[in-house]
């Protein structure tokens, strides 16, 4: 479990996150949503400490990371996976090289455990013998897929994804989720989703949070979307015809 509680975070005179309490679930879905410029991306860097915040606290189960030195840090971020928004994979490595990246850093296996664990990691994310193939040789949901692979290489306790479904169509962000919940459930894995998808949070989400202005202005599951008279909320997640009309269908 993350728990973040009182965060604040300005950038010069712009105060991004306004004393923000928020708790993550272990072997959950755990989703933040909002418009742009809300401060959910900055939440997420926060997290994982690629911004320091000016006050609060990030604890990672009972583990104060927020007071923890440079080399005090490196060893939770072992245990943290990240899937980066495009799926930031080296282009001049092969899939084999890109997935082993992480354990070249950060162990010391042999090289035939790396390759044991980049296959076990293919195998995973069901994108088999793509080892010695090039990012661009794959396409995008097979992209997203080699990511997530890399980011689940050292059997993370805690899996950062911003925004996985970016530039893909619906079926395949359909399957990409369905990936990332099988992954969080089996590994039983903190899994945190930064998002713009509704129907991602629709399809996946167990925990959502919701920021608005810079504090979270509400939080639940996807069931309690459609119960919730919270104006903002509503007015973000049923800004589309086809939602507004999942609303009132399930309203009946």
């Amino acid at each position: 479990m993350i728990e973040a509680t009182n965060i604040n975070k300005s950038f010069n005179d712009n105060h991004v996150l306004k004393d923000v309490t928020v708790f993550f679930e272990k072997g959950k879905i755990n989703q933040i949503i909002g418009q742009s410029g809300m401060g959910k991306t900055v939440l997420l860097k926060s997290l994982v400490g690629l911004h320091e915040v000016d006050t609060g606290q990030i604890n990672f189960d009972g583990r104060n990371f927020t007071a923890m030195s440079f080399m005090e840090r490196k060893e939770i971020r072992k245990e943290i996976g990240m899937v980066f928004q495009g799926g930031a994979l080296f282009d001049s490595l092969t899939i084999q090289e890109n997935i082993k990246f992480p354990m070249d850093m950060f162990t010391n296996w042999s090289e035939e455990e790396k390759l044991d664990r980049v296959n076990f990691c293919l195998s995973k994310v069901n994108i088999p013998d793509t080892n010695k193939l090039f990012p661009s040789e794959l396409s995008g949901g097979m992209q997203k897929r080699a990511a997530i692979a890399r980011a689940i290489s050292l059997n993370p306790r805690y899996l950062f994804c911003d925004e996985p479904n970016s530039g893909l169509d619906p079926i395949t962000a359909l399957i990409i989720d369905n990936l990332i919940r099988e992954i969080t459930i089996e590994f039983n894995i903190t899994t945190v989703i930064n998002t713009h998808d509704m129907n991602s949070v629709m399809e996946i989400g167990d925990k959502i949070i919701f920021i608005y202005q810079g504090y979270k202005w509400w939080e639940g599951n996807k069931n309690d979307i459609f119960t919730s008279d919270n104006k903002e909320l509503n007015d973000f997640v049923f800004a589309s015809e086809l939602f507004k009309k999942v609303r009132d269908n399930h309203h009946k």
